[in-house]
């Protein structure tokens, strides 16, 4: 239910100018999703909803823009903070991570979509990262090593 509201949240903001809580809580009770305000501002805050100026001075909800460069700081950054060590065997790259992080970092590794890699698996608090080759291994454990020192 919480996806078709959120679904149908996103259709709305593109179709009208909404500017507050109450009217978007309207929109979606006429849409068949029974609503609080509470339950609306709950959900503008999970979809990080903005409220943005339009040309006449009101304002409305809009979508977040980032930026590609945004995204991939967001998952350097989440590597960094979960990485603990790095290991290789043969073309296994075997990454530690603190604990209950691994699949946030896998998420983030198979997100930045190197080519030497060709998928992540991802336990609790380690990481088995398939390369395509040893050498791509150890492309894979250089490149990390100077991602997570840059940044």
């Amino acid at each position: 239910m919480k996806i078709a509201r959120h679904a149908q949240i996103l259709k709305l903001i593109s179709q009208y100018d909404i500017e507050t809580q109450e009217e978007l809580a309207k929109r979606l009770n006429e849409s068949g999703f029974k609503v609080t305000q509470a339950t609306v501002s709950r959900d503008i805050r999970q979809l990080k909803l903005m409220k943005i100026t339009k040309e006449d001075g009101h304002s409305k909800y809009a979508e977040q823009q980032t930026t590609d460069q945004e995204v991939l700081l967001r998952y350097i950054r989440i590597l960094k903070e979960s990485m603990i060590s790095m290991d290789l065997a043969v073309n296994i790259v075997v990454l530690k991570t603190v604990s209950g992080m691994a699949m946030a970092a896998a998420a983030a590794l198979d997100e930045l979509a190197w080519s030497e890699i060709a998928g992540c698996i991802a336990g609790d608090d380690t990481i088995m990262c398939a390369a395509r080759s040893e050498e791509d291994a150890l492309m894979v454990i250089d490149k990390l090593k100077k991602t997570l020192e840059s940044f």
